[in-house]
């Protein structure tokens, strides 16, 4: 059994924000992710996604992005430059490796994974992100057959759409950028349960990230917008930006 201060769950940007961290405070530690290699979650996603930060706000501490800093970063920049980030800084991760239990005992964990190993740890840091299971509702299945239906988690560009109208459910930052590629071909609407928050990608030449950053509303979880002389609390969660 190897023993750690600290087992970080998760290899992504979060996973290797935190290692650096660790390791500048010279702690024992050791980051453990489920992919082949740093960056490879992006690498899966579809060919076309390009992140609706730019690269100025994309980066992680201690290394900047390299590029325009207002321009941005597509999915591949994303992974090339975590798989930098953990060479940088010769971060210790265990690839292709699952975590499957998790256990406290007493005052430390043991963390079981895929490879039969086990990692004893004071603390543990739970940074796997989320929506890793494609969700499909039930009525997926009344749909006709005759109908093709695809996830967004196995899309991957226009060439696997076939011809004809499409429906697209959910707008939110992956729905309206797929929307935008296949409406070059295809006839498109797009569905959702409530109507969109969309705020334009800049506002007088500057990003609207720039704004946030400067009026301190990167640090607040929503914003209020007023909307037909009313008052009303957006969730930045739930807002797409329009490039």
């Amino acid at each position: 059994m190897m023993e750690y201060d600290v087992v970080v769950i998760g290899g992504g940007q979060a996973g290797l924000a935190v290692g650096y961290y660790l390791k500048k405070q010279k702690r024992p530690f050791l980051i453990v992710d489920e992919q082949n290699e740093a960056g490879d979650s992006w690498r899966k996603r579809y060919d076309s996604l390009v992140l609706f930060t730019p690269r100025c706000y994309s980066s992680l501490p201690g290394l900047d992005f390299s590029g325009d800093p207002n321009g941005y970063p597509s999915k591949d920049e994303m992974a090339d430059y975590l798989w930098t980030y953990k060479e940088t800084f010769q971060l210790p991760v265990v690839y292709e490796t699952k975590v499957e239990k998790l256990e406290k005992t007493r005052d430390r964990f043991k963390v079981w994974t895929s490879e039969g190993k086990i990692y004893d740890a004071k603390q543990v840091i739970i940074a796997t992100g989320a929506f890793h299971t494609p969700f499909i509702p039930p009525l997926a299945n009344s749909i006709q057959p005759g109908i093709a239906q695809l996830h967004a988690f196995d899309y991957k560009g226009p060439e696997q759409i076939v011809a004809g109208p499409v429906l697209i459910v959910g707008a939110g930052n992956t729905g309206v950028q797929i929307a935008a590629e296949l409406v070059e071909h295809h006839d498109v609407v797009l569905a959702c349960g409530n109507k969109p928050n969309v705020l334009p990608q800049s506002v007088l030449g500057k990003n609207l990230f720039w704004w946030f950053d400067k009026l301190g509303l990167s640090k607040q979880r929503s914003i209020l917008h007023s909307e037909n002389g009313c008052k009303k609390e957006i969730q930045l969660s739930e807002t797409i930006f329009i490039q």
